[in-house]
């Protein structure tokens, strides 16, 4: 990936881990590359507020063999992202769902308290 665009980002985590990726979603082969003719590069050319540890970035891993010069692995990935996106609105309305009774409970046990 072009580590010099401004959209560029890579992130450690703790257990070791890194994430490299395009903050567009424009990379469908991250970590290895980004399309040729990108057409929201940037150059990056100041790094504002950004807090800079002691480590340097990772090398980026080997470039799988299977990574191929079509546009399979970007489809594949838009697939993925596609049921994702389809399943996300229903979790978050059992998940507001069960907050909500939570929250009734909690105010039902509340309004029960009877002074003495």
């Amino acid at each position: 990936m072009r580590q010099d665009c401004k959209y560029f980002e890579s992130r450690t985590y703790a257990n070791g881990d890194t994430v490299r990726k395009c903050d567009l979603d424009l990379a469908p082969e991250a970590p290895w590359r980004c399309p040729d003719d990108c057409p929201k590069y940037t150059r990056r050319m100041a790094d504002v507020n950004w807090s800079h540890g002691s480590l340097i970035t990772p090398a980026t891993p080997e470039e799988p063999s299977s990574l191929g010069s079509d546009d399979s692995i970007g489809a594949l990935l838009d697939a993925a992202e596609d049921i994702i996106n389809e399943a996300a609105p229903e979790v978050l309305q059992e998940i507001e769902a069960e907050q909500q009774r939570a929250s009734r409970r909690g105010l039902g046990r509340f309004l029960r308290r009877r002074p003495r």
